[in-house]
């Protein structure tokens, strides 16, 4: 059991989910640091917000007044390695580490807990839902794992609040520690081999997260056959919550919303991307399901921004388009480049994919080929090795040699923008779920440059 720390050490603070923990604790009085790798936005957001985060490894970089305080309650996550000297040296005090997961189960055990959970789709489902139970005048909770483009935030905080929305992480079965009263399940899709082994494994873990769940669960309709006693969602006229009529007007996406609690017809969608409808029936249903008024739900699907890096649009001028997305699964892919297709017809679609993790290119890799086809051009960059050593032979060239497409080529990141420079852009796709978001202001200035007057 976790009662409530009143010192907290992050070891990889700027990560998307520990930061929202540790600006929560910072919310409620505790004293925070941290480290990690490389300063950012976020780091220096957290800066601001008085949580003291450090850059090196070197255990005396540490706040001088916890360096060797047992009471520090230390939170890990994978990216930093148990081989890290801070870790070591915590270890070495006796303070107690436990995972990031383990946190945020014992922050939402003790109120109503909303947790959207698939291998892609959950953080767009989840900041969707937030929105929703926000807007609609519902006090909340929510800790996300992408940064809301109406709230500039990844965390949402009320001191009112008895509910939680959360995004439920698959990797290293980490939404196993979570007990929700409320799921959503986006989607299973084979990843994260390297810790499941097989797909039928992580099926198993989905399984076992969905008999966490106390109360209603609402499943996607291609995968509610997995989850027995789930209500499910889509598009198809089977789905217990739907959407239809769904079209491409003004460049927004428009439909009709079916559930259990009645129709609502021209819904506007703030936000593109047809998959993105499927996201918002998924998360109007729950938002209806927890009270929120039909009108407001409505008012805030049309309200909403999004998340940067999900689908988001960077540039749009005549003649010239740049999409930011953070698709590194073969589904992710296609879904984003459907999507692209269905709101520029006939345009010329060129992809900038940086791969993610050796292991899911490996495991991946007929997926990718077929997923990066769809493209018209498609320009590789390195895989983005995270936490992982390479693998002899698994490579971007050795991907890039599968993909049945003409028009494709290699490019390092330091050669992106020369690359771009010699070709005539017309729509651009930023893809991956590495660093790739770093080279987004060169590459907006180069596109900027081939704006037709």
């Amino acid at each position: 059991m976790i009662v409530r720390p009143h010192t907290l050490y992050f070891l990889g603070i700027g990560g998307i989910g520990m930061s929202a923990l540790a600006r929560y604790y910072r919310r409620q009085g505790a004293r925070v640091a941290g480290y990690d790798r490389v300063r950012s936005a976020l780091t220096d957001q957290l800066t601001a917000e008085g949580i003291e985060v450090q850059f090196t490894e070197d255990p005396d970089a540490i706040p001088a007044d916890l360096r060797t305080r047992k009471d520090v309650l230390v939170v890990r996550t994978p990216a930093v390695p148990p081989t890290s000297p801070l870790h070591l040296h915590w270890q070495a005090v006796g303070a107690r580490i436990v995972k990031r997961s383990e946190l945020l189960g014992a922050i939402t055990r003790d109120h109503r807990t909303i947790a959207v959970a698939g291998t892609h789709g959950k953080t767009t489902v989840s900041t969707m839902l937030a929105h929703l139970l926000h807007e609609g005048g519902t006090p909340i909770n929510a800790f996300l794992g992408g940064i809301s483009a109406n709230y500039g935030s990844n965390v949402l905080l009320d001191a009112q609040a008895r509910m939680n929305v959360v995004e439920a992480d698959e990797f290293d079965r980490s939404f196993l520690h979570l007990q929700p009263s409320e799921a959503i399940i986006t989607s299973m899709d084979p990843d994260h081999l390297d810790i499941y082994g097989s797909p039928g494994s992580m099926f198993a873990a989905y399984a076992e997260f969905a008999a966490l769940c106390s109360g209603r669960l609402l499943v996607n309709e291609r995968i509610v056959d997995r989850i027995p006693g789930a209500e499910s969602y889509g598009f198809g006229p089977e789905a217990g919550s739907r959407a239809a009529n769904v079209r491409v007007e003004e460049g927004a996406y428009r439909f009709d919303l079916h559930t259990d609690r009645g129709r609502l017809e021209e819904i506007r969608l703030g936000m593109p991307g047809r998959h993105n409808v499927e996201n918002a029936v998924a998360a109007a249903s729950m938002a209806m399901h927890l009270g929120v008024r039909p009108d407001q739900v409505r008012a805030s699907l049309a309200s909403f921004r999004g998340v940067e890096r999900r689908f988001q649009t960077i540039v749009e001028e005549p003649g010239t388009v740049l999409i930011d997305d953070y698709a590194h699964h073969p589904t992710e892919l296609a879904a984003a480049i459907g999507s692209a297709r269905e709101l520029y017809p006939g345009r010329r679609l060129l992809g900038i994919f940086q791969p993610h993790l050796y292991s899911r290119t490996r495991d991946l890799a007929a997926g990718f080929a077929q997923s990066l086809a769809l493209l018209d051009e498609l320009i590789l960059l390195d895989i983005y090795p995270a936490r992982e050593a390479p693998i002899p032979g698994i490579d971007a060239q050795w991907l890039l040699e599968q993909v049945p497409l003409g028009a494709k080529s290699f490019s390092s990141k330091d050669g992106l923008i020369d690359e771009l420079e010699r070709r005539d852009l017309d729509v651009v796709l930023m893809l991956g779920a590495g660093d790739i978001d770093r080279l987004m202001p060169h590459v907006a200035r180069s596109l900027r440059k081939h704006v037709r007057p």
